[in-house]
């Protein structure tokens, strides 16, 4: 802390002369931070040059940051704080592991490693700035793998939980067996189809039997004995019938329910409770989701304690 201060001390008279452009907008720790760092940060940002992306991971992030300065000085206070914890415990990436990520970029891209050196030199960046660049990059990430994503636990559980909050059913998936009577709107319009449905429905509640009157009324051009339209799991059928189904129990009968094709009468023969066949399919989505929710919340406590434990001073513009 001391250190600092003095440090902050001698370096004002760097710049006390009204001629020099450059002048020292921070301190981290025993580092500082120019206004030429300032530009040239925001000019590599721009430009899509060297620039890290464990803190500006997303171009929404990176807006943000190149239409405010402060947020952009931020960010570069946090890398200052990053790198100071490197050093501090003395992590270092050997050049070996450098260079297998450089094979690496190079494979990802399609390209040989010289083909890669000869991209990074035409692109005004000399290949030694570019191994320190990734020797950097990945001695932070090594770091944040220590300090935060070793921290983050999912269990199964917890994207269950998510899962019943966020779906249709809370997450309750069934199994049905359904039949049903079909009256086509194809056949009529709209209006006599409802009215044949509605007739139908009717004479159930005279005492008719479900299954015989389908096979006289129902005009499903795939009609199967008694009406049988399947066996479904949740998600996998008509969404207005499911809906319906949902909320009945084995052996009851719908009022008229309308869908694209025309006017259904809906029976529930069999219904019972299976694993949600979405589940399974949104679980490695939701898992991401939750972890990169959780990684931001913890990267940001994180570098909230670096901010508290460190020097920084910020010059007045």
């Amino acid at each position: 802390m001391r250190f600092a201060a003095l440090f902050f001390a001698c370096s004002l008279s760097l710049v006390a002369s009204a001629d020099i452009v450059e002048r020292i907008v921070a301190i981290v720790n025993n580092e500082i931070i120019t206004l030429s760092d300032v530009n040239k940060y925001a000019e590599r940002l721009k430009s899509g040059g060297l620039t890290d992306d464990l803190l500006i991971s997303d171009e929404a992030t990176k807006s943000a940051v190149l239409a405010d300065r402060d947020k952009l000085l931020q960010k570069m206070i946090d890398e200052k704080l990053i790198d100071s914890e490197v050093k501090r415990q003395n992590l270092q990436i050997p050049i070996e592991r450098v260079e297998q990520e450089i094979r690496t970029i190079a494979k990802r891209n399609g390209l040989t490693r010289d083909q890669l050196k000869e991209e990074i030199t035409g692109r005004g960046v000399s290949f030694a700035q570019y191994q320190d660049f990734l020797k950097t990059g990945l001695e932070r990430q090594s770091l944040i793998e220590k300090a935060v994503a070793s921290k983050i636990k999912l269990t199964e559980q917890d994207i269950l939980n998510h899962y019943a909050q966020t779906s249709v059913g809370g997450g309750q998936a069934f199994e049905y067996t359904l039949a049903h009577a079909l009256f086509l709107k194809s056949k009529g319009g709209a209006t006599a189809a409802r009215q044949r449905a509605e007739l139908f429905l009717r004479r159930l509640k005279e005492g008719g039997n479900f299954e015989k009157l389908a096979g006289e009324m129902s005009e499903d051009p795939n009609f199967e004995a008694g009406g049988l339209l399947g066996t479904f799991k949740t998600g996998e059928f008509i969404k207005e019938l499911e809906q319906e189904a949902r909320t009945m129990d084995a052996g009851g009968v719908s009022g008229v329910i309308e869908t694209g094709s025309g006017f259904h009468v809906l029976k529930v023969l069999g219904k019972k409770l299976v694993p949600d066949p979405r589940f399974e399919r949104e679980k490695e989505r939701i898992h991401q989701s939750l972890y990169e929710q959780a990684y931001r919340r913890q990267l940001q406590s994180w570098l909230e304690q670096l901010r508290v434990d460190a020097f920084i001073r910020i010059n007045p513009k």
